[in-house]
């Protein structure tokens, strides 16, 4: 009998268009060597063009979906996405508190789409930066959430990650995607240490899901048993793969390729 790969559980809402969101998470965990298992907050009606709509789930389903993974399967590592809401937030960091000692958790304070349409609602930072930033293992944000999540401007990075660490927080991965340049720097800041990941910028728009395929990425080689810094590095290195052959997708913009490293294998 086949030994089964660590588990990971995402918990996130579902992106249709299948670019981002629940979707993102369980391919970049089935690329990196996980089991993906997933508890949807929120349903939305998404293409490669924006956001049309957007639907929490209530807290009776996302808390027996919870309780439905874990209780029966369990978890190696857990990663967070969309939260929709303040009370959300709260539903999710009660749970988040009744996992086993030692679990990590990825969190992604995801604010806004790629299209710029909004996945939280403006109350609901205060309530990530309160209830979810002490429970992370490791918070990735990119420079847009930086500051909403920090409570600053997010002009000071390093301001601004010292405050999250500060908040509770183990580590916080500054992404620096939305920099430009010709090179992608992302900064790791954690118990006296701050690390630079760099990677080539790739030329291409088809970029829909960096975010959460980079945070599930982490998270799958948490579960894997990597130390933070190389959960991280691992992470980069797959996610600046993906970006690069991002393709397109409908009238907007397309994914990144979660399945690159395959289609590079099958084509030698």
């Amino acid at each position: 009998m086949t030994a089964a790969p660590p588990r990971v559980l995402t918990i996130a809402g579902s992106d249709s268009g299948g670019g981002a969101g629940i979707q993102a998470d369980l391919k970049s965990m089935l690329a990196n060597g996980v089991h993906g298992m997933s508890v949807l907050t929120a349903i939305t009606a998404q293409n490669s063009i924006g956001v049309q709509g957007a639907w929490e789930l209530p807290e009776e389903q996302v808390r027996a979906q919870f309780r439905s993974v874990v209780d029966d399967i369990g978890v190696d590592a857990v990663k967070t996405g969309m939260l929709a809401s303040a009370s959300m937030v709260r539903v999710v960091a009660s749970l988040l508190r009744t996992l086993p000692p030692g679990v990590p958790v990825v969190v992604d304070p995801v604010s806004v789409s790629k299209h710029g349409d909004a996945l939280l609602a403006a109350d609901a930072m205060e309530a990530v930066r309160e209830e979810i930033v002490p429970l992370a293992t490791v918070l990735t944000p990119n420079l847009t959430e930086l500051g909403p999540v920090a409570g600053t401007n997010g002009e000071d990075r390093e301001l601004a990650a010292k405050i999250l660490l500060d908040a509770g927080a183990d580590w916080v991965l500054v992404k620096g995607g939305h920099d430009d340049g010709p090179v992608a720097i992302d900064v790791l800041h954690g118990p006296g240490v701050r690390r630079e990941y760099s990677a080539p910028r790739a030329d291409n728009r088809h970029t829909h899901g960096t975010g959460c395929t980079l945070a599930s990425a982490i998270a799958a080689y948490l579960a894997r048993g990597y130390d933070v810094p190389a959960a991280v590095g691992a992470a980069k290195d797959y996610i600046s793969g993906a970006v690069a052959a991002g393709f397109a997708l409908g009238g907007g913009i397309g994914p990144v390729d979660h399945g690159w490293r395959f289609r590079t294998r099958s084509d030698q």
